[in-house]
């Protein structure tokens, strides 16, 4: 068994029964168990509780910044962006409410098509 953090195993491969399982312990899209029995193969899910969905998504949000800043592409930032989602409205907010806010910020301080790099004030 190889493990890569803790007692409590959180990423890695162990042996049951002939069979090597990875252990993965993360949050995955919601079609992603779907495919993995489509591919012949099994894997054992749970829900989450509302307060560890938020940490878990939280935690996804810097593994998808991550991702996105070691490969500055489109479908990084499209990850970027449904994490972010998803955290809006488990935090009981909609999607809508997240965007007029956005504009309206946008509206009263602008946004950052400009390019403006302020470099002090005096």
């Amino acid at each position: 068994m190889t493990q890569q953090e803790g007692k409590d195993m959180i990423f890695g491969m162990f042996h049951k029964g002939g069979t090597t399982m990875r252990v993965y312990n993360k949050l995955v899209r919601d079609k992603i168990p779907e495919i993995i029995k489509a591919d012949g193969k099994e894997c054992k899910t749970r829900i989450l509780s509302n307060d560890e969905y938020i940490a878990v998504l939280e935690a996804k949000l810097n593994e998808e910044v991550a991702e996105y800043q070691a490969d500055k592409n489109l479908e990084e930032m499209a990850d970027v962006l449904e994490v972010l989602q998803a955290i809006c409205i488990a935090r009981g907010y909609s999607l809508e409410e997240l965007e007029a806010l956005r504009a309206k910020k946008a509206s009263e301080r602008g946004g950052f098509a400009d390019k403006i790099f302020l470099e002090y004030v005096e």
